[in-house]
């Protein structure tokens, strides 16, 4: 007989999650961990006894030190009461199949849910729903506009400090150019009322490099008429942009768009994730993080106004492995690339992590592999897992974004390579880092990443690997002390000692180092490990300035973009007002600034009376004073009724310079021919030519630039007037540290002295700067103090831009500006022209004062 009858199935419980696990409940495989670890023991303990019924919960485990176990022991805690479903979400598919391995090696059943719903089995589908085992699944499961798994008693999100990179861009529209030029195309041709028609003709164009680095920020909203135009261009896209475009098309006017020549982002700040609903009404939502910061990430990337944070029970967090940090820009001869290949050559198997794309982070890897060494990318580990890659006894894997969720312990990679800084995982990251001077937003998603691509291969306390930090921008990053200062005292001693062992270190004494540390013997225990414990010792945790006072606006903010989002305008005004409030402080002051500026337009779409227009129109010229330079503001539509945005005092010398210059008798060949010798000299090394074109420059940005004579002088002096001066000076020599001498700083701090004695004036206007150009440059931590707070750093990269935008200007100018104009007509458009390729001066000094070299203050 086949028939079955009915079972009574009796479900043990238990009083925590913690009894669960000892008293042997679980049917655990052999190949289960031996047992917790104390601090996993104390966070599912403190759970049970204080946040069973918490919404939103944080919990702190950084990584290395096992979140998942946690994670799935509460999640089987909670199931066994038969309250609902459970679901346990990662990023991605490849960490879901991690997850559910190690749950079925401790005896928690699970079911898969990945890909689309279709696919799903539908044995493990009921199983999930009829809380019979837990459900993982990717966010993107979760966060969509359909979303098919249960509405759950509880959500467990893996990686949660990764969140803004799962969540918040899966609210809104991604359109890469060299993946659909036709979808950027379409976008594009929408946008016309917010640009120029030489801007338009640069975008549409053969890339150069000013508009190809430039971000902007455009606000459909303020022409409802352009808005309907963007939604129907977005509506006709193919996919995936229609699925983007349903899961913002409800609050299309509350988003932001960002656009670059090679993209185009559209999504609002903050997701609004309470429209979702297996999300929003889930009975608890836990979130596993390596770190719970205290600037408002969380709340911000999931869209919650609340997340109570649970931190590790001790002050002191589990070590979780040993890593040895090398930085191969530092090292004597300056070649990174072929230090960093011997390196990987010791064991013929590295991770490299980028920011990059896809296919740039493979060729980043493939140029580390030696001869016969495979190489690997995102298709290698979506279609054979990662533990192809960790059984294999080489082979190096180059992945783009991928700073988490990979577990790579013991033998499976003792190398990792960070290759650039992860500042700009999207165009809304790169323009906050570089337009709006709000790198204070990102710093806490910046060192998270940082961190947690370090420990993909330590995880556990006597696991052990190599960090590789490759490339200039990384580089700087950890040359600023106060970077190192907000890392946990165990990072930092690690970064502090490798950062000693790399400065000027001849690069076979590098690889006798790093050989020393894979082997893990003696000699490293008694030499190297005795080293690091002296940086410990003087290691010690400091929260960036600009923490606090961003954790307290993150609530206001989620409030406010939730009213925009359903189109209550005033109310998400005076909310993102109330958020200001907090964002007072020098090292937040770019992000006061857009967040004016936004509660300026909010207010304007709901204003009601010419009272509230004006008002709106304050705002917005709030946003510009407080965003202090704040140059992104002048290539904004006007609000209607709006008074024009005053120039800067440096910005009229210059516009009232070029427009002399065109009404005087100019010869078109000869402009032609400096601008054509501009180019070339900036292109190249050679120091004499390097100044001439120096020269060239500032006078075409309407400077009085000269090379100043003597010994010991910068390379080229730009003056507007008494509003602002600029001394430049290239550095092209090398150094065998891969650092800025301390006296080249020292001489710096003299430039503009020396050039206000030249004038016969005390001192240099106010706002001026003195800027040092290097490609591959950085600052030691223990010399940044000597600079004075307006010496900054620079990259020839970024005069190249400038270039790219002058010769631009000026070829406009002289086929538009030249003929019968009025002088009053030849300023507005020289003034509009300079604005929309960033050349007014205020632009400039933008441009190249992104990093200062004195910290804080």
């Amino acid at each position: 007989m086949a028939f079955v009858g009915k079972t009574r199935k009796v479900i043990q419980q238990f009083d925590t999650p913690e009894e669960l696990y000892l008293r042997g409940a679980l049917p655990r495989t052999g190949e289960a961990v031996p047992s917790l670890w104390l601090h996993q023991g104390d966070v599912i303990r403190s759970y049970a006894e204080k946040h069973q019924k918490t919404p939103d919960l944080a919990l702190e485990l950084p990584t290395g030190t096992g979140k998942t176990l946690p994670g799935l022991l509460i999640g089987e805690w909670v199931r066994r009461k038969g309250e609902g479903p459970v679901l346990y979400a990662t990023p991605t598919k490849q960490l879901a199949r991690q997850v559910a391995g190690a749950a079925k090696r401790e005896g928690i059943p699970v079911a898969l849910l990945l890909d689309g719903h279709r696919k799903w089995d539908v044995n493990d589908e009921t199983a999930v729903e009829a809380g019979e085992a837990i459900g993982v699944t990717t966010y993107s499961a979760i966060f969509n506009s359909n979303p098919h798994v249960p509405t759950p008693r509880l959500i467990v999100f893996d990686d949660a400090h990764a969140g803004e990179q799962f969540v918040g861009h899966e609210y809104g529209v991604d359109i890469r150019r060299s993946e659909s030029e036709e979808a950027y195309f379409a976008v594009l041709a929408t946008l016309k009322p917010f640009l120029s028609g030489l801007l338009i003709q640069r975008l549409e164009g053969a890339p150069d490099p000013g508009a190809h680095n430039q971000v902007r920020l455009i606000v459909p909203a303020v022409d409802q008429t352009a808005l309907g135009a963007l939604d129907a261009a977005l509506a006709r896209l193919p996919r995936p942009y229609k699925f983007e475009h349903a899961m913002v098309r409800s609050g299309l006017a509350s988003c932001l768009l960002y656009l670059s020549y090679s993209g185009v982002q559209l999504r609002p700040m903050v997701p609004p994730t309470f429209e979702n609903k297996v999300f929003a009404q889930a009975g608890q939502r836990i979130y596993l993080s390596a770190t719970l910061g205290s600037g408002g990430e969380l709340e911000r990337a999931f869209g919650r106004r609340e997340i109570v944070r649970m931190p590790l029970p001790t002050k002191t967090p589990p070590r979780s492995g040993r890593r040895l940090f090398v930085f191969p820009d530092l090292v004597a001869g300056g070649d990174s690339a072929a230090l960093t290949k011997r390196i990987v050559a010791l064991t013929n198997k590295a991770l490299v992590l980028s920011q990059d794309t896809v296919e740039r982070a493979r060729e980043a890897a493939a140029a580390l592999a030696g001869p016969g060494v495979p190489v690997l990318g995102k298709d290698e580990l979506e279609s054979e897992g990662l533990e192809s890659f960790a059984i294999a006894r080489t082979g190096v894997l180059g992945l783009a974004n991928r700073y988490d969720g990979m577990d790579l312990p013991d033998h499976a990679c003792r190398i990792v390579v960070l290759d650039g800084k992860p500042d700009a995982v999207g165009l809304q990251e790169k323009f906050l880092s570089e337009r709006a001077e709000a790198n204070a937003a990102l710093s806490e998603r910046i060192r998270t990443r940082i961190v947690q691509g370090a420990g993909r291969s330590t995880r556990g306390p006597n696991d052990y690997a190599v960090v590789v930090v490759r490339g200039t921008d990384i580089t700087k990053y950890f040359s600023r002390p106060e970077n190192i200062a907000a890392l946990e005292p165990e990072i930092q001693a690690e970064v502090q000692f490798g950062w000693a062992n790399s400065r000027g270190a001849d690069p076979d004494d590098v690889i006798e180092n790093v050989t020393t540390f894979l082997a893990h013997d003696s000699a490293w225990r008694e030499t190297g490990e005795e080293m690091v414990a002296e940086f410990r010792g003087d290691a010690v945790k400091v929260e960036p300035l600009a923490a606090e006072p961003l954790g307290k606006a993150a609530p206001l903010e989620v409030e406010a973009w939730q009213l925009a989002y359903s189109g209550e305008w005033i109310a998400a005004s005076e909310k993102l007002r109330e958020a200001v409030v907090h964002v007072g402080p020098e090292a937040t002051r770019g992000y006061r600034g857009l967040l004016l500026y936004i509660a300026g337009v909010w207010l304007h779409l709901g204003a009601a009376d010419e009272t509230e227009r004006g008002r709106a129109r304050e705002l917005v010229r709030e946003a510009g004073l407080a965003a202090n330079r704040g140059t992104w503001l002048r290539e904004m539509v006007p609000l209607p009724a709006a008074d024009e945005v005053e120039l800067a005092p440096m910005d009229v010398v210059a516009v009232n310079e070029i427009v002399a210059r065109l009404r005087g008798r100019i010869r078109p060949s000869v402009i032609k021919a400096e601008l054509g010798e501009m180019g070339a000299a900036l292109s190249q090394a050679d120091a004499e030519r390097y100044e001439r074109g120096l020269t060239i420059l500032g006078k075409y940005l309407g400077a009085a630039a000269s090379k100043p004579k003597g010994r010991a002088r910068c390379d080229s002096a730009w003056e507007w007037g008494n509003a602002m001066w600029m001394t430049v000076e290239a550095k092209s020599e090398e150094h065998s540290d891969g650092l800025l001498p301390v006296k080249d700083i020292r001489q710096a701090n003299t430039q503009l002295d020396q050039l206000a004695h030249d004038r016969g004036a005390d001192n240099a206007p106010a706002g001026s700067v003195s800027v040092l150009l290097s490609d591959r440059l950085a600052v030691d931590p223990q010399h940044a103090p000597v600079a004075n707070p307006n010496v900054y750093l620079s990259s020839p990269e970024t005069v190249e831009g400038i270039v790219g935008d002058v010769v631009t200007v000026w070829s406009d100018l002289l086929s538009t500006a030249t003929g019968q104009m009025s002088e009053a007509e030849q300023k507005k458009h020289v003034r509009a022209v300079l604005t929309e390729n960033g050349c007014l001066p205020s632009q400039i000094l933008d441009r190249l004062t992104q990093t200062r070299i004195r910290p804080g203050d």
